[in-house]
Parts: C-alpha cells; sequence; structure tokens
C-alpha cells in the first residue's frame, strides 16, 4: 500500500496529518494495529499512507477515510456549526508500532 509520493515535501506531509484521534473506539483499534488520525479534507489515500510511513518510520498496510459532517449546534442562544473533517484509519504491518500518547 506504501506508495511513496515524491511530490510531497515533509512541511506537506505534516500539514495531511492533523493530530491522533484518541477516543475508547480508537484504543480498541490499537490493539488490532489500527490508528486513527484526523487528516486535511482533500488528502486522499495514498498521500496519507506516504506521510504517515514518512514520518512515523513505519510500514503501512492499509488506509481506510471517512468524512465527518459537521454538527450543528446552538451556542449562547445563536445557532452554529462545526466544520467537517476527515478521519483516517491506518493499519500497519505486523511487529509495527507508532505511540501516539507523545508528539509527532
Amino acid at each position: 500500500m506504501t506508495k511513496a509520493n515524491p511530490t510531497l515535501s515533509k512541511a506537506e506531509m505534516y500539514d495531511i496529518i492533523r493530530s491522533p484521534v484518541i477516543t475508547e473506539k480508537a484504543t480498541k483499534l490499537y490493539e488490532h494495529n489500527q490508528l486513527v488520525f484526523r487528516v486535511r479534507l482533500d488528502a486522499n489515500k495514498n498521500d496519507i499512507a506516504a506521510a504517515v510511513a514518512t514520518l512515523f518510520n513505519v510500514k503501512v498496510v492499509a488506509v481506510n477515510t471517512l468524512r465527518v459532517k459537521g454538527k450543528t449546534k446552538i451556542f449562547k442562544g445563536r445557532p452554529g456549526r462545526r466544520s467537517d473533517y476527515k478521519k483516517a484509519m491506518v493499519t500497519l504491518a505486523a511487529g509495527e508500532t507508532i505511540d501516539v500518547s507523545t508528539g509527532v
């Protein structure tokens, strides 16, 4: 799966991977060699795989993505809307790990 994209610079790779998702469900996925990241909305699977492989020095087997639509919320009586975002579930090769509790 890891098709390195030579057109991406290191700064662009840091821009693609926004942050790790630390939730109960994401922690359960970590036991199965999967990690969840918030990524840029226009990032594709090849860019995400190349960024994770290069930045964390691991072998990526698969990437699954989904777009999360922003919620409509009311703040002090006025309606507002949260931004849409994209999540990527990255499956690592057997024996590979990333410690997401520490920073990049």
